[in-house]
């Protein structure tokens, strides 16, 4: 006789933003968000380029919430989201989970600072109400945040940077918990923008404000002067969330791994461009300024592209090989960054290698 089918996991997320507020349903709120006024936020509301960042960054994790709130993994049903920001977080144990349902609160970067001051309260009742608790990182979280050891005991999954954890750090974390070193990936929903076949013979550079160092200016000044208007340099922080789409007619992005360069832990990360400009169909070039690690694997799977540090002549040749990458070159790492290099897809991946009742 055939068993019955498996009844899939039932599993219902809900996201910590701080530019949230109560606790409510991921889709009433990404609805409200073109239209949510950041300068409220702000420390000085005068000060134009505070009040642009402050838009970046809330429309950044807002995609995050929209990536959760589309969760999907064969094995488990992903009900819809929530959000909850610092107001709210009372409101997680107002109403027990119901028996059929999975609980799990996903935290994100340096957030969890934003309530250390409530921490060892909230996550030990987290852990009381059966809620699971993952942490993404995807940066030096066990090395440099203040409120890592009130944390730690009440993870099921964290998602780290590539270099090892913090000794008293790991020792800190539960038996059998889930620790993943996967730094940063795209914060879009899969396949999002379609496949261009016949991009523009451009690069473009998607640099940032607090990166553009002498070293990136004496490259993006070299790439001018060589590919004149076949290179486009945006460097004043980053490019908005609804604006990535419109990448997607170029062939080949500029992204630089990590930032200043001044620390070893900054020197040792890199940022999301390389892996959205995937997903969008663009050929990421990135320097190796980093030995080993996930871009280091990526390229020599033909992935990437990746130059010597600082060696222009080496920069131009990838440049010219990213651009000359043909078009089932382009679409297989289309496919491959949009199934793998996602946050929802880790996410889901995670949370299916933690059963109910692991």
């Amino acid at each position: 006789m055939t068993p019955p089918p498996a009844i899939p996991r039932r599993v219902r997320v809900t996201h910590f933003n701080c530019w949230a507020e109560q606790l409510e349903d991921a889709a009433a709120y990404l609805q409200r968000l073109p239209a949510f006024d950041v300068i409220k936020r702000v420390s000085n509301p005068h000060d134009a380029r505070l009040v642009r960042m402050a838009r970046l960054d809330c429309d950044w994790h807002g995609e995050n919430m929209r990536v959760f709130n589309a969760l999907a993994h064969p094995s488990i049903e992903f009900l819809p989201a929530r959000i909850v920001g610092l107001k709210g977080l009372a409101e997680i144990f107002a109403k027990p989970p119901p028996l059929d349902e999975e609980h799990w609160f996903i935290l994100m970067g340096q957030h969890p600072q934003a309530f250390a001051h409530v921490a060892p309260k909230f996550f030990s009742g987290l852990t009381l109400a059966g809620i699971r608790v993952l942490f993404y990182a995807f940066d030096e979280a066990s090395r440099a945040m203040p409120c890592f050891p009130i944390v730690a005991p009440h993870l099921r999954v964290l998602i780290h940077d590539e270099s090892p954890l913090a000794p008293t750090a790991r020792s800190l974390l539960p038996p059998g918990c889930l620790t993943v070193h996967r730094s940063w990936v795209a914060n879009l929903l899969p396949f999002a923008e379609p496949f261009c076949e016949t991009p523009e013979q451009k690069i473009v550079f998607l640099g940032s404000e607090l990166g553009y160092t002498p070293h990136r200016k004496r490259q993006v000044e070299f790439l001018q002067k060589k590919f004149k208007d076949r290179f486009v340099a945006i460097h004043d922080h980053s490019l908005p969330v609804a604006a990535r789409g419109s990448l997607t007619r170029v062939h080949a992005s500029l992204c630089p791994e990590g930032r200043k360069f001044t620390t070893p832990a900054m020197s040792a990360t890199h940022t999301d461009r390389p892996f959205w400009s995937g997903c969008l169909g663009l050929v990421p070039i990135s320097e190796d300024s980093r030995t080993g690690g996930r871009l280091e694997s990526l390229h020599r799977e033909g992935l990437i592209v990746r130059y010597p540090h600082g060696n222009l002549a080496a920069l131009a040749e990838a440049c010219e090989r990213a651009l000359a990458t043909p078009l089932a070159e382009r679409r297989r790492l289309y496919d491959y960054f949009n199934r793998h290099e996602t946050v929802g897809a880790v996410v889901a991946e995670a949370i299916a290698a933690c059963p109910p009742s692991a």
